[in-house]
This record gives C-alpha cells, structure tokens and sequence, in this order.
C-alpha cells in the first residue's frame, strides 16, 4: 500500500464494473464547436482547509432548463439520433475526451438519484496522461443542482464535485466546482500531497477546459433529446 493511499478513508463497497479503461476510441465526427475556456469565469484557489478548488461559472447554457439536466444526469446510458445516425449519448456529450458512463449502482426501485453510483471513464483533452476511470457517489441530484463524490484509489472523501442549477432568461446558469482534498481534521496534512500526486494543477486546468467543453454542448442536443424522450419542453 501506498503512503498516500494509507492516509485515505476505508475502501467503498466493491461494486460491478465493467472493463477498465483500454484506450482512446476514434473522436466522433460532429458539426459543433466546443467552446473555449473564454466563454467563462473560472478560478483555482487554495480552501483554508488545504483543498483545491478548481470552480466554473459557464456561460449561460442557451435553451436547456434545470429539468432537463437533473434528467440528463439520471440518463447517461443510451443512445442518441442525430442526422440519421445512432451515438452512444455519454460519447455524444464530449466527442473527443468521452468513453464510457454507465449506472454501477441504481436505487432498489431502479432509478438514479442520491445512493447510486455512476461509472465513469474519459481522457481530458484526449491526453492520456489525465486518464479518469473511476465511479462516482451521488450525494444530490434534483433541479437545483448535482454533488458527487469520484472515488481516488478506490476510496471516496478526498474529491468532490459540486454543481448549480439556476432559471435564468433564455437557459441556466450552471456552475459548479472540483474540489480536491479532505477536510477531515486527522487527514488534512494529506492534502499537499493529494494535490501533488493525485490530482495536480495541470490535471485540473484540462478538467475545467473539457467541463466547459461539455456543458457547453447541452445546448446542441439536450432540449430535443428531453422533449423526444419525455414529451416536455421545459
């Protein structure tokens, strides 16, 4: 065992996975632009606790509503019609860095939503020395926003990720933050060292970069494909 991994809270309940991560697949071939890392605020700061927060206030998200994104995070897995063809919807959403989203874990009755646990793998700016193969720990997730918990080494409450929702005329204003470290008391002087090894500053300036990538593809897909599947426009 590692000294860092030594200093992390107890390993989660396995849970079902499917394979690892094995490589990049082909980019997708899409009309849209991605939007650059201009079009929003962004910040690193250092919490008085020793976390590192790397946060995001977009630029408003034209056309999609707070509905159609607490949906959206509770329907990652399927599939996508666009221009007479069929996408993998995970892959869609970011058609470079995007590999694989699936449920590890629903609730009893079948849904999505705090308890489950989603699976997750992409490649941040298809460089693969920012490789995230993980599942993720659904705190919150209703209209006014998402929290999840990424496990780092196999063990949840050192990464943390928090999202807003908010109705604003024409779309939402979505921000939302990753937040590095813990902030328990006995495991503070950890955090130097989980910024240095498990999630530098380079690691999390390509995550705000490919963050605003993706949010900023809601607008070209998300309100066609809520109203197609739900039967709802707002």
């Amino acid at each position: 065992m590692s000294a860092l991994a030594a200093t992390l809270p107890p390993a989660n309940e396995s849970l079902a996975l499917p394979p690892r991560y094995a490589g990049l697949p082909r980019p997708l071939d899409l009309p849209f632009p991605l939007k650059p890392v201009s079009s929003a605020d962004t910040g690193v700061e250092t919490l008085a606790d020793g976390r590192m927060k790397y946060w995001i206030r977009h630029d408003i998200v034209r056309g999609v509503t707070p509905s159609m994104l607490s949906w959206w995070f509770r329907n990652l897995e399927g599939t996508i019609e666009f221009a007479g063809r069929r996408y993998n919807r995970y892959r869609f959403w970011h058609p470079q860095d995007h590999v694989h989203a699936s449920y590890a874990r629903r609730l009893p009755d079948g849904s999505v939503g705090p308890g489950a646990a989603i699976r997750l793998i992409e490649v941040l700016g298809r460089n693969e020395t920012f490789v995230v193969d993980t599942v993720t720990h659904i705190e919150r997730l209703d209209e006014g926003g998402f929290i999840h918990n990424p496990e780092v080494f196999g063990r949840t409450g050192v990464a943390r990720m928090e999202y807003t929702f908010e109705p604003v005329s024409g779309g939402t204003l979505y921000e939302n933050c990753l937040i590095i470290g813990t902030s328990r008391p006995v495991l503070r002087l950890a955090n130097p060292l989980l910024a240095r090894l498990a999630f530098d500053e380079a690691h999390g300036r390509a995550w705000l970069r490919h963050n605003i990538e993706e949010v900023g593809m809601f607008e070209n897909f998300l309100p066609a494909l809520y109203r197609r599947e739900t039967g709802r426009t707002q």
